[in-house]
């Protein structure tokens, strides 16, 4: 009898319980890159989410501002959501991703993705580039620029384009 009862669980005594969620939250964030002293970068959220994997998660909506060299805002940037992605070192900004550059020119995408090492930007999803002055609209899939945008590349354009005097078609 003493055996069995010492065999039978305790019916007081708590499951321990792994906790799974975030390791921190916080709200209102502001995070800059600067290179020499100058201040290159500024994303801002008003929420992020630290994961156990050491992952950002920005839940609400991304600005980031990237500036030029004289220290003026050149192009902006927003979407819905984004993440940073620890292992890769990598910023991934999702849904309603449009950028604005001092050259009167908007991107449309679903998605963007920022290398802060390289200082590079690409996406492998649509892309639509609209000249504010011109009218003119660049559709393509996948797309490669530098972090301020002042030069890009859509990696398969489709649709119609004014071409440069001179061009000629093949």
């Amino acid at each position: 009898m003493v055996f069995l009862g010492a065999c039978e669980e305790d019916k007081n005594s708590k499951k321990f319980i792994a906790y799974n969620g975030p390791l921190e939250e916080a709200e209102n964030i502001e995070v800059l890159f600067s290179e020499l002293g100058f201040l290159k970068v500024r994303v801002r959220t008003a929420k992020q989410i630290k994961l156990p994997t050491e992952d950002k998660v920005f839940p609400k909506k991304v600005f980031v501002d990237f500036y030029g060299p004289a220290g003026d805002v050149i192009t902006t940037l927003e979407s819905d959501s984004g993440r940073y992605e620890y292992r890769t070192g990598l910023y991934k900004v999702k849904g309603n991703v449009k950028v604005v550059t001092q050259k009167k020119e908007r991107l449309f995408s679903d998605e963007l993705t920022w290398n802060p090492q390289t200082q590079k930007v690409f996406t492998d999803k649509k892309v639509t580039i609209e000249n504010q002055q011109s009218g003119e609209r660049m559709n393509g899939l996948g797309l490669d620029a530098n972090q301020d945008f002042s030069q890009y590349s859509i990696r398969k354009p489709t649709g119609f384009f004014n071409a440069p005097a001179g061009i000629t078609p093949n």
